[in-house]
């Protein structure tokens, strides 16, 4: 039988209400990438992770689990799981990622930092007082939870006096600067993603890259947040060619996530489908959003590359 739909969005919801995200992390797992880079402790401009990055071994890990769940007799215990998961958090032993992919997500963070410092930019990160947006819960409607995290978020940034967000991926771009103004009375953060930072700050490439590249769109810059110039910009400057798939743009074809959460199968057969049309293109795809990094790197299985977008830039520009 299929994953409980209510009990599996509840055990998010549940640990976002008591844990303050939908898979609880460590502080020293969440903020291990900033090690070494003296960012200031809060500043009224941070880099603010969202703790997506982070989060995506951890989920890529639950989502395995759950594949093997899903049309098993075991998907009967997932009501009882939610109970016991009130009590003790269950998702820790589920989704128990390797080190080497910890490493890979978090070296991500460290290129969009390096970015930005070479391109001026003067921020700081609120470390182990930065929460998770919410993201997940509210792709999955999960409304009354997410209202109050995003209170307890927004009031973070007050605490430190922030005024300016600069956002990693497309999803916390979203809550910000888009869903949290709709929930939040008073709400006041200029938010922008750091693709967008780069390029107001024009900053030049150091090195030309020459290379070919497909590029795939995340659905929610292109469809919700209009980030769609900026990407190919900085890509085409650092010596990139940028190559089109059938649906770029404002049509691009979802990865999908984050259906994974609740549909593994379905997610896997739907990225599996994107990678075609990809791999028709050209042997290198670069991407911009960890959650669809990570789905279609799982349905590759090695038949194109994959990088994240500032694996490249970080080449070109520092």
């Amino acid at each position: 039988m299929p994953l409980p739909t209510g009990d599996t969005i509840g055990i998010l919801a549940d640990n976002l209400r008591m844990r303050n995200s939908v898979l609880p992390i460590s502080a020293k797992s969440a903020t291990s990438w900033a090690r070494g880079l003296h960012l200031p402790r809060g500043a009224k401009t941070v880099l603010y992770t969202g703790m997506m990055y982070q989060l995506i071994p951890y989920i890529a890990a639950m989502s395995k689990a759950q594949a093997g769940i899903e049309d098993s007799f075991l998907a009967n215990f997932v009501k009882l799981g939610r109970q016991v998961n009130k009590v003790i958090n269950i998702s820790a032993f589920m989704a128990m990622p390797p080190k080497s992919m910890r490493e890979t997500y978090n070296r991500l963070l460290v290129n969009i930092a390096l970015l930005l410092q070479r391109a001026g930019v003067q921020f700081g990160y609120l470390y182990e007082d930065e929460l998770y947006s919410g993201a997940l819960v509210y792709d999955l409607g999960a409304d009354d939870v997410l209202k109050a995290h995003a209170r307890k978020v927004y009031g973070t940034f007050q605490k430190y006096g922030v005024k300016n967000v600069i956002t990693v991926d497309p999803h916390t771009t979203n809550m910000l600067r888009s869903v949290y103004p709709t929930l939040l009375d008073g709400y006041d953060l200029n938010v922008k993603s750091y693709l967008e930072v780069l390029v107001e700050r024009n900053i030049e490439p150091k090195n030309r890259l020459d290379r070919e590249v497909v590029i795939h769109d995340s659905c929610v810059y292109a469809r919700y947040e209009n980030v769609l110039n900026e990407q190919r910009t900085l890509l085409k400057n650092a010596g990139v060619t940028v190559k089109e798939p059938a649906y770029s743009g404002k049509f691009t074809l979802c990865c999908g996530g984050p259906a994974e959460s609740l549909y593994p199968k379905k997610a896997r057969a739907r990225a599996e489908a994107r990678v075609k049309q990809l791999k028709e293109v050209a042997r290198n795809c670069v991407t911009m959003c960890p959650i669809c990094y990570v789905n279609l790197q799982k349905a590759a299985g090695g038949e194109i590359e994959l990088a994240d977008i500032s694996s490249y830039l970080v080449q070109a520009y520092c």
